[in-house]
This record gives structure tokens, sequence and C-alpha cells, in this order.
């Protein structure tokens, strides 16, 4: 039996992505180039029982989305750049209170309004250090349709496994480009469901790490009682000022994603088994790459791609196996070097660092890749 195939948006294939993953409530605000989102979830989302709601503004889209998690639901929010400005100190929010959600934002150009509906990869950094403190941080950077899909997907798993704020960020290439598209079996891919208390609710703390880092999260109005809060807090989830919880609960929640970056971190090498010039690249610059890196190859330049796919946690591990290995690394993105400068701090020194940089609203081409492969010493 054939499977389903489709010709599909990218931000059409998010949503229903995460309709495989479980997702039963939407709640969003229109903003360019990640509305259609939102109207896929408008239509699909109540054909599977599900609740799709359009919020007065991204802060209440964010904030709609953390109280139906705590109420059980698989949740999820689109947005943009500004929008995902606005929404940060309610991710703050679900950082600390350890709220399941994904966060869907399209990377157009910026700062503010900037151009709505140009491409840009100038987000990557709101997604580790766009909120204040010290938190957990994941964001995937898909490169196809199929994979916006399959990484929507992912995000709910890993939210869900690690009870934090997922965020997937492809550029507004990849969120409106279309492509054919395979649809999987109900259950082919894997869907990981929150992890509930076995205890009497008498016996329940929301926070209560005997269980481990990611303790068991029971919903409300399921007959658990319990107290979510933005402050620190004790297991009980009750506020608390003192030194040695507060340190203990801050390292707790940024170890549960760190311990298990090997769990999380996903990549693609290219042609890198004999490569003396690395570029690393992620989201629709990663297909300008691998074309360079093809063509480089028909001149007798030695080269291959490290393509990102879970920006953070940073593939630290591998960069710096990498530096050790070739001459030199190409990092092509449409920011001023926001990628760069994580591949330079894993390189410690050991491999040249070229960086290609538009923020023009306009995708960086393979001619501007091969051109500075030729700059390598």
């Amino acid at each position: 039996m054939s499977k389903k195939v489709a010709f599909l948006q990218g931000n059409e294939a998010a949503a229903l992505g995460g309709i495989y993953a479980g997702c039963n409530f939407f709640g969003g605000y229109p903003i360019t180039p990640s509305t259609e989102v939102a109207e896929v979830m408008s239509v699909e989302l109540p054909k599977v029982g599900g609740k799709f709601i359009q919020m007065e503004d991204e802060i209440g889209a964010m904030a709609a989305i953390l109280g139906a998690s705590l109420a059980g639901s698989k949740v999820m929010t689109s947005t943009s750049g500004p929008g995902l400005s606005l929404k940060q100190e309610l991710i703050g929010y679900g950082c600390i209170a350890e709220i399941p959600c994904v966060v869907y934002n399209v990377m157009r150009g910026g700062p503010s309004t900037g151009m709505p509906t140009g491409p840009s990869q100038s987000d990557v950094m709101c997604a580790k250090w766009g909120t204040h403190g010290d938190h957990p941080a994941i964001c995937l950077t898909p490169a196809s349709v199929q994979e916006t899909y399959e990484e929507v997907i992912r995000a709910f798993n890993l939210s869900e496994k690690y009870r934090t704020p997922v965020m997937v960020m492809p550029d507004e290439i990849v969120a409106h480009m279309r492509e054919r598209i395979v649809f999987p079996e109900p259950g082919e891919i894997e869907v990981i469901p929150r992890k509930t208390p076995t205890v009497e609710p008498a016996q329940y703390k929301p926070y209560d790490t005997s269980y481990g880092d990611v303790p068991p999260l029971a919903a409300f109005g399921s007959g658990y009682k319990f107290h979510v809060t933005g402050l620190n807090k004790l297991p009980d989830g009750f506020p608390t000022t003192k030194a040695e919880y507060v340190q203990a609960e801050e390292e707790r929640q940024v170890r549960k994603v760190d311990a298990n970056a090997d769990d999380i971190i996903q990549f693609e090498e290219y042609m890198l088994d004999d490569a003396e010039i690395a570029v690393v690249a992620y989201g629709s610059t990663s297909r300008s790459a691998r074309y360079a890196v093809n063509i480089a190859r028909e001149q007798g330049i030695k080269a291959g791609m490290f393509r990102i796919k879970t920006f953070w946690p940073f593939p630290d591990k591998q960069i710096k196996a990498l530096a050790q290995k070739v001459k030199g690394f190409i990092v092509p993105e449409m920011n001023l070097g926001m990628c760069s400068i994580e591949v330079e701090r894993c390189a410690q020194g050991k491999a040249v660092i070229l960086g290609i940089n538009r923020v023009d609203g306009e995708p960086v081409n393979p001619d501007q890749i091969l051109e500075k492969m030729k700059e390598v010493k």
C-alpha cells in the first residue's frame, strides 16, 4: 500500500506535523510569514477534537498555550520575529515552571518590523538568549518541507520528554517553499506521551526530583492539586528564596537538557571524510551549501558540509572534532555572524573561520560559497 503524498508549503507541513504529534490546542496570532500555520490549524485541529484560538496578541497566544499545557494538552503556537520578542517573558515562564510547549518561529528580516516578507536566520540567538536568566534551550532548524513536518513532531517529543519549551525555527524560504512530502503512517514516527505521576494526589509534588531531573507533570483538573509560579520554588511548587534550593533548581533545569545533548542534537555530514574545507550551514542556506560542495568537488576542492539540524544545544563536540581535521570553516548564513561565533568558540583557533553574511533579504547563493572557499589557505 503506497503512502499518502502531497505538495505542501513548509508552514502547512508544520501544522500537520503538530497534529500527527498529538497537538490538540493551538493559540496564535497572525503574523507574516507564519500565518499559514494558524490558518491550517484553524481548519484541521477541530476535525480531530482539538481547540484553536486566535488571541488578542502574541503575548496572549503564549499565555494561552501555557495554560492549556498545564491542563494536559499538547500545545503549539506560531510566530515570527516581532512576535517572538513579545513572547519572550512567557517563554521564560514556561522554562522556569517547566511547561511543555512548541514555539514555531519563522525567521524574517529584523530587528523590529524589518523586512516582513524577506528571509533571515537572525533569530537563532533569541532561542537561547531571548529571555532573561539561565534556562534550558532547544531549537531545531529544518531545511525542507518534509523535515519541517518531522522536526515539529520531534519538537513535541522533546518538549514532553524534557518538560520545557522547544522552538522550531525555519527561515522564510523553508516556511514558504512548496515541495513533495510523504506522510508517515500512524505509529511510524514515535510520539512520546507526557510523563504523568503514579503516586496518590496527596503525595504529588510537581517538582519532585526524586524522579530525576524531569519530574512527572499532572494535569490541572485531573485530581492533582499543585502550585505553579514564575518564582524559584520548592519541590511542592511554592516559592522559596533559600540559596541552596534556588541554586539546585537552576542547575537542574539547565542540566536536564545539557546532560542529554547526545539525545537531542541531530546533524547531517556530507562529504566530510576527506574534507579540507567544512561548510557549516543550516536551514535553506544548507541547500546552497550542498550545491556548492558538489561543484567544488568537481573542481578538485576537497569540501564537505556539516548541516546543523539542532541549533541548540549547539553541536560543540562535532565542530571541535572537525576543527582537528579541516583547514577552515565556511559559515554562510542570513545574519551578520551568529553561527560563526559559535563555530569560532568550538574551533578554539585550530581552523580558520570565514563567514558569509547576507541581511538584504536575498538567500546566500552557491557562487558566494565557492568563492569564499578559495580564500582558505
